[in-house]
């Protein structure tokens, strides 16, 4: 699924020989130094390969994993899609403003997101029997974790700490409950625990203020005691929920969008200041439910395909019939959908389907920041891959990543990837042990004896 957030370019650090020169040791002691900086580069360059105009076996050799962290607990390594997947419960990463982190279980660690550097690992208490991470996001100086705390499994539909969501999850009003940790990204430290809706949780945080998605209301708190400086009411439970350009826009339901009441109206609230406005459409409701907010426009699903709305005045601007939506590029202001079966990019004002060379993108897209895709090959030893949409040629692939899984929201990228770095978080498994059957979602597989974390990037180098 493609989602939101926005990427810029970045390039792996060579390590310089007149930095090492300038090391005080003896001229021997330089050679091996030099010697092993040289062998670990070239087991790196194993690892990855780099740009290319034609399929992903055209690609030259480079490395685009930037460095790898064991980690620990119980991990099932799966065929498919699935990839290297925590086996109790849903596990997220994150990275941004310098960090990348990652939850499962109750266990958070962070690490410096450019050299890998771990920072800290905080295993999260006083919470209820039951509770497990279910998202994770990082923010200037915070990092966000949402928890459920339901006695049961966590929902699968949580989305909070990303660009989308609804307030309540599907399975039922009240039926789960969420709180959302705020720890500081450089200590790990706890500064403060907030109620969310099951699938709310933090929009916008930093180490003065939290903004959180609850129940009935979005509300501002300071961290420093917990007060709250504004909150807006959103009405009935179950709205959905979408962020762009610093703005919560949330939908106006009679009965929730897990519901089937109409949309009359969308909330626009201003997340730094908890101004609102109401966008009303010309008729008495939008037509469909609430998918995606992109270049000045809301865009809604229904059964017969895509209606896009103007955020100024809320009129109709254009219909795509048998279009489904697979996400944004908020870089390019760029709508995707599936249509007859093809990733195709539509200007979201008028429609109009962008031009493109001819060609198959390839399966596996997971998201497109500035006109690159990003995606996965299924299955043992499957490839990373980045892919320019518009003239459909494959710019970079990073190899030997065996099962590779992607962290982030169900909504995709919006948290797992650095927009400074460009930097995508995976998680792989070097080695498996005995089968493991019905312990896990989607079924079977062989035990990770070996799970790593893995970053790999750049993200649009080659465009």
């Amino acid at each position: 699924m493609i989602t939101t957030d926005q990427v810029r370019e970045g390039r792996i650090r060579y390590v310089r020989q007149g930095v090492l020169a300038k090391v005080p040791v003896q001229r021997a002691g330089l050679a091996l130094l030099l010697a092993a900086v040289l062998v670990a580069a070239i087991f790196l360059t194993r690892l990855g390969s780099g740009s290319c105009h034609g399929g992903k076996a055209a690609c030259a050799a480079r490395n685009y994993v930037r460095w790898t962290r064991p980690l620990h607990g119980p991990w099932v390594a799966q065929d498919g899609v699935e990839g290297t997947i925590f086996s109790h419960g849903q596990a997220s990463a994150a990275s941004g403003h310098g960090v990348a982190v990652i939850g499962f279980g109750l266990t958070v660690s962070a690490y410096d997101v450019t050299t890998g550097f771990p920072r800290w690992t905080q295993d999260l208490t006083g919470l209820p029997s039951g509770s497990a991470i279910v998202s994770v996001r990082a923010w200037p100086g915070v990092v966000t974790v949402g928890m459920s705390t339901d006695s049961g499994a966590a929902p699968t539909d949580i989305t909070g700490s990303s660009a989308a969501g609804t307030a309540e999850g599907s399975s039922g009003r009240g039926s789960a409950t969420r709180r959302e940790i705020v720890l500081n990204s450089v200590t790990g430290k706890r500064l403060r625990a907030y109620e969310a809706a099951a699938s709310g949780g933090a929009v916008m945080a930093g180490l003065k203020h939290t903004v959180i998605v609850g129940i009935n209301a979005v509300t501002s708190y300071l961290n420093s005691n917990g007060r709250a400086t504004w909150r807006d009411g959103t009405g009935a439970e179950g709205q959905a929920w979408r962020i762009a350009a610093g703005k919560l826009y949330v939908t106006v339901s009679a009965g929730g969008q897990v519901g089937t009441d109409p949309v009359t109206a969308v909330r626009q609230i201003n997340l730094a200041s908890g101004a609102e406005r109401l966008i009303r459409p010309p008729g008495e409701s939008f037509d469909g439910a609430l998918n995606a907010v992109v270049g000045g426009s809301l865009v809604f699903t229904s059964s017969t395909g895509l209606s896009m709305y103007s955020i100024t005045n809320g009129r109709l601007t254009a219909q795509v019939p048998h279009a489904v939506v697979q996400g944004s590029d908020p870089v390019q202001g760029v709508l995707y959908a599936d249509i007859a079966g093809t990733l195709t990019g539509i200007d979201p004002v008028t429609g109009r389907v962008l031009p493109a060379q001819p060609g198959t993108v390839p399966t596996g897209v997971y998201g497109v920041r500035s006109g690159v895709a990003f995606g996965l090959d299924a299955g043992a030893d499957g490839d990373a891959w980045g892919y320019n949409v518009a003239s459909r040629h494959t710019i970079w692939t990073a190899k030997s990543l065996p099962w590779p899984h992607y962290f982030a929201e169900t909504s995709g990228l919006d948290g797992s990837v650095d927009p400074a770095s460009g930097t995508v978080l995976l998680v792989t498994c070097l080695a498996t042990g005995q089968p493991v059957n019905g312990t896990v979602v989607g079924g079977g597989g062989k035990a990770c004896l070996k799970p790593r974390l893995v970053a790999v990037g750049p993200w649009g180098v080659g465009r």
